[in-house]
């Protein structure tokens, strides 16, 4: 319970600070963000509805789509991060924009962004369901789900060109380039793709544990212990970024002394790294 409410905590500053950083820099300035939360500024704009009812509504068919590809875990803290940044989005709505600007508030809205959307990332959510979409054109495509997602940015900012004008536009793909890298160094260098290494006696349940709640195959290698000459089994699987908390939950829950081990990965081809299904 108390890891539960910590990752709550940092989920709801994340969410928080990337309202901060709509309200009070880019959206005052007319610029907007990538994503289904560009959709919804564009969106505000036109209708002047607020943009917390288009951020909430957009992102509920991606919430299930979480749910079945990627686990309950990860739609549940991806519900509640999306419902605080619906909610703080309407609530600083009136506020005082922190700069008029144009730069400033590109270069610090880009930051704040970014760094709410690594936090609630880092804590086994998201705050956006296009990152969701990538994941899981990702498995079909043979780009990576950064070169989905900035396909589907294209087509968003060239629309944002045509309601909020060029200049905006150009502005406001700044601004998604500083997000995007700020997000990096909130996740310390996270790329998409992480390969697990987990040493314990529990191997088995926590094999099966993997397979069962991440839908992840996993593949199991004979090791010996350097200092005791024990026999060992390892267990290697591949993960995305937005798995890699569960992952961790995981383990700690089958064995809290389990050696693991996460790295960055480039490429998977091959094998059987497509996922599969949870239900």
């Amino acid at each position: 319970m108390k890891k539960r409410a910590e990752r709550a905590f940092f989920i709801f500053i994340g969410a928080v600070l990337m309202a901060l950083g709509l309200e009070v820099f880019l959206i005052p300035n007319s610029v907007m963000d990538g994503g289904i939360v560009g959709i919804s500024i564009l969106l505000y704009v036109l209708t002047d509805i607020k943009i917390g009812v288009f951020i909430f509504l957009l992102n509920i068919p991606f919430f299930f789509l979480g749910y079945r590809q990627i686990g309950k875990t990860f739609a549940i803290s991806s519900l509640f991060g999306i419902t605080i940044l619906s909610l703080a989005t309407n609530f600083l709505h009136n506020a005082t924009p922190f700069t008029e600007d144009i730069l400033l508030a590109t270069l610090f809205g880009g930051i704040t962004i970014g760094a709410g959307i690594g936090l609630v990332i880092r804590n086994g959510g998201a705050l956006d369901g296009s990152e969701i979409l990538a994941i899981l054109f990702y498995s079909r495509l043979p780009f990576s789900v950064g070169e989905i997602i900035m396909f589907f940015n294209i087509f968003i900012f060239g629309w944002g060109g045509f309601v909020l004008g060029w200049d905006r536009a150009m502005y406001s793909i700044v601004a998604y380039v500083i997000a995007y890298k700020t997000i990096d160094i909130v996740l310390d260098g996270l790329d998409e793709s992480k390969s697990a290494w987990i040493i314990s006696e529990q191997y088995q349940d926590i094999g099966d544990a993997i397979i069962a709640r991440l839908g992840r195959g996993v593949t199991y290698l004979n090791g010996e212990g350097g200092f005791t000459g024990d026999d060992k089994k390892v267990i290697f699987c591949i993960i995305n970024r937005l798995e890699e908390a569960k992952l961790k939950s995981i383990v700690e829950e089958m064995d809290p002394t389990a050696f693991l081990a996460i790295a960055d990965i480039n490429e998977v081809r091959g094998g059987r790294f497509k996922k599969k299904n949870i239900h």
